[in-house]
């Protein structure tokens, strides 16, 4: 048997698999060698890799399409607004003739069911938000770009705020429990497991007025997201592809990197053990990834490598998107098994190092991957992903199918009736603003004090002309007695999960 049978017999599946293109060898395409992904192996993770230019989106929007056709759910991240046009048919012309021919595809073009999404509102989609609360301290502190000192006493403060029933819906929320925590008043709650210091709460507030004046307060607030919306399926039972549109805030790689994890987390909050399916609940495109990781404290990657590593079981797939595999660390690619990787350049030594280190990620092969990984053309790439019996396949270069969708944005008008037109837009549009932590302590202020004790009320001094409305209200005994009341009731309901993130079951 040649190298290029050996290669095709190692994609030979019998049970259901993506069809992702024909082998390349010797320069020549081999439409009788179909190279595919068998479908239950899609929740063992996996890496799109290549760079700018050399057709990842069109490779996520290859898999998207087969998975939603076989009736899995879909969840992509629209960094580049050229994602949009799954929902459309496509537009056949020479070139995608050519390769359909090239690769034996029956190309039929078709559009596939999708929702679109917008953080905070913020662009085209039905707006995802998140509650403080269920956000939770380490994704948080990413954000803020909080250093492991800072982070840990932010995971005091909302530990404290949980215990007392406190909900942080919104900034403010946050910001008005921060000062009680540093008030004379407020000092001794935290004193017995650590205290908040001065200077870290000074950080922690400066941080969430920075935020807050690059306009990303409406990010936080409800009505949360139900991260269960993304596990739909369309009336004619294919998989809903759930489009998140990222170009009005790609501008800020930190939040929106930081949200994504914040969905994956939340599923696997949620979900229950399913073990191996026949397919997977979900798959999961992780988009520019290495943000994810940049500035990333120990705690934040921990919980990172043991999501990626426990959701599998919960029936969900990950696919991280990025440049080279040396952007996501070594802990997290080691439970990455199917591989896409796209051409690399070598420029410069940091490039050519890139390139030594993603070929030794790959099998053993009779190719010389580092002339091949910076030789291949637009929509070619190296393969290699896990069998039926969960053994790697052997390394196979790759010429890629044509997606049948539109491989393009649709436009602005039409981008907006989808969203409108969506039966979720009228349950997340309008953000609500109800009773949490602040309104609370503005309605303490606004009660009389008990007046059980007369003698030691005359001992209260009156509150000093420069203290803040939060600082006088959080110091009285009725706000005391009401963070008491409220936490006996709520404060247990919280759970928090890997990332400290948390959700009140509906």
């Amino acid at each position: 048997m040649s190298d290029s049978e050996t290669i095709a017999a190692g994609y030979a599946f019998t049970g259901p698999a993506l069809d992702l293109g024909a082998l390349l060898w010797d320069g020549a395409c081999l439409p009788d060698a179909q190279i595919r992904i068998p479908l239950p192996m899609l929740n063992r993770h996996g890496l799109v890799a290549g760079a700018t230019g050399t057709g990842k989106t069109k490779t996520l929007q290859l898999i998207a399409e087969q998975l939603s056709a076989q009736g899995v759910p879909v969840f992509l991240a629209d960094v580049k607004g050229d994602v949009s046009g799954i929902s459309a048919p496509g537009v056949t012309n020479d070139k995608v003739a050519g390769r359909a021919a090239e690769v034996r595809q029956q190309w039929t073009a078709t559009g596939f069911p999708a929702e679109f999404y917008a953080l905070g509102g913020i662009g085209h989609g039905i707006p995802v938000r998140a509650t403080i609360t269920g956000f939770g301290p380490v994704l948080l502190s990413k954000v803020l770009q909080l250093n492991q000192t800072q982070e840990q006493s932010l995971g005091l403060i909302f530990h404290y705020a949980d215990t007392k029933g406190l909900e942080l819906i919104d900034l403010k929320d946050l910001r008005a429990v921060v000062t009680f925590l540093t008030s004379d008043e407020g000092k001794p709650e935290l004193k017995n497991i650590g205290g908040l210091s001065t200077a870290t709460a000074g950080v922690i507030l400066r941080s969430l007025t920075a935020f807050e004046a690059q306009g990303m307060a409406d990010f936080f607030g409800e009505p949360d997201f139900d991260t269960s919306e993304l596990l739909r399926t369309a009336p004619d039972g294919r998989g809903m592809v759930s489009v998140l549109e990222l170009p009005a805030v790609q501008d800020k790689p930190q939040l929106f990197s930081t949200f994504l994890m914040w969905m994956l987390a939340d599923l696997f909050h949620d979900l229950p053990e399913v073990g191996d399916a026949d397919k997977p609940k979900l798959v999961f495109f992780f988009d520019e990834a290495h943000l994810l990781f940049n500035d990333a404290s120990k705690a934040f990657l921990d919980s990172i490598t043991q999501t990626v590593r426990l959701i599998r079981s919960k029936g969900v797939g990950v696919f991280f998107v990025t440049q080279t595999p040396k952007d996501v660390p070594g802990d997290v690619l080691a439970q990455l098994g199917n591989r896409v990787q796209h051409a690399l350049r070598a420029f410069t030594p940091d490039d050519q190092k890139a390139l030594k280190a993603t070929v030794k990620t790959f099998p053993n092969s009779s190719y010389d991957l580092e002339e091949i990984l910076t030789g291949l053309g637009t929509g070619e790439a190296v393969v290699t992903v896990l069998s039926e019996n969960g053994a790697p396949t052997p390394v196979a270069v790759t010429r890629l199918r044509a997606p049948e969708s539109l491989m393009g944005p649709i436009d602005a008008a039409t981008l907006d009736a989808a969203v409108k037109s969506s039966s979720l837009y009228g349950r997340y549009a309008q953000a609500v603003d109800r009773e949490s932590a602040y309104e609370k302590l503005t309605t303490a202020e606004r009660q009389p004090q008990p007046q059980e004790k007369p003698k030691a009320a005359a001992k209260e001094a009156p509150p000093k002309e420069d203290e803040s409305m939060v600082q006088q209200v959080v110091g009285s005994g009725m706000f005391k007695s009401l963070a008491r009341s409220v936490g006996t009731q709520i404060g247990r309901e919280i759970t928090r999960s890997l990332f400290g993130t948390a959700r009140r079951k509906r």
